[in-house]
């Protein structure tokens, strides 16, 4: 990777109005609505910013969107990237640090994920307190990676612990169910089979998705404290597994969706 390309990138952004936010929000499957709320919007659509990646997934926008949020100055990506699309680790991550040049404090991630843990239920909203890696590499494996951080980044506590309990208070105010959980993230695009499912129970996830782990990963080597929510839009079950319908889980999240923007615009207020 290199400097001078998230320059041009940075440059085209601001020249379009991106102009110093402080918060950037990537909104997962099926979760777009929150661009809606935002006051006073720029849009900048991924094909026309220098060197971003372009979305291939037909359910996902392709637009970072600027403007005001609860006051705030917000960045918000329609549409990520994802591995699944032929994509590497520094393509899926390149938006953070897009958004992390242009100047934002802190990270809103969202996603739609399987319930690994069948204490929860279809719909419910789950707080990521911690992750596994099962994707194979990793976005900090190139060689001037040094250039932008520390090669070795620490993830003892890859997720905000303050923004994680503000939301906790936030859902609890709002009686809004928030589960608490373990996040792993595979490559996809296939679902998996009834043995992977037991293994991830075995492994410790109460929920399985294909994102947001390199991107944590990312803004964990840039300093940058980040805060992230799953949609729980279906359940996995290996010992009574129904085949899964694509249109279902976006109904599903489509449900769920205003219980995490009612969250995320609460807790951007409390910042």
């Amino acid at each position: 990777m290199r400097q001078r390309q998230l320059n041009e990138s940075t440059a085209y952004l601001q020249e379009k109005g991106f102009d110093s936010p402080e918060i950037g929000i990537v909104l997962g499957t099926g979760l777009g609505k929150l661009a809606e709320a935002i006051e006073d919007p720029v849009v900048a659509h991924y094909n026309h910013i220098p060197f971003f990646p372009l979305a291939t997934v037909e359910f996902h926008s392709g637009k970072l969107i600027c403007g005001t949020l609860q006051g705030k100055k917000t960045v918000v990506m329609q549409g990520r990237f994802h591995l699944y699309e032929g994509y590497d680790f520094l393509d899926v991550t390149y938006p953070i640090r897009v958004m992390h040049q242009l100047g934002i404090k802190k990270l809103f991630i969202s996603n739609a994920s399987g319930a690994i843990n069948l204490d929860f239920g279809l719909g419910d909203l789950m707080l990521i307190e911690d992750h596994i890696n099962l994707q194979g590499g990793s976005p900090l494996a190139f060689n001037n990676v040094a250039e932008f951080g520390t090669r070795f980044t620490d993830m003892a506590e890859p997720y905000d612990r303050d923004m994680r309990e503000k939301l906790l208070k936030i859902a609890k105010r709002e009686n809004i169910i928030l589960q608490k959980g373990v996040y792993a993230s595979v490559v996809g695009p296939q679902l998996e089979t009834k043995a992977e499912y037991r293994m991830l129970k075995i492994l410790g996830a109460d929920a399985v998705g294909m994102s947001t782990v390199p991107e944590v990963i990312v803004a964990n080597h840039l300093k940058l404290p980040v805060v992230a929510v799953s949609v729980l839009t279906d359940i996995c079950n290996p010992a009574n597994l129904k085949p899964v319908n694509i249109q279902s889980i976006l109904s599903v999240a489509e449900q769920a969706e205003p219980k995490m923007v009612k969250l995320f615009r609460a807790l951007i207020g409390a910042l």
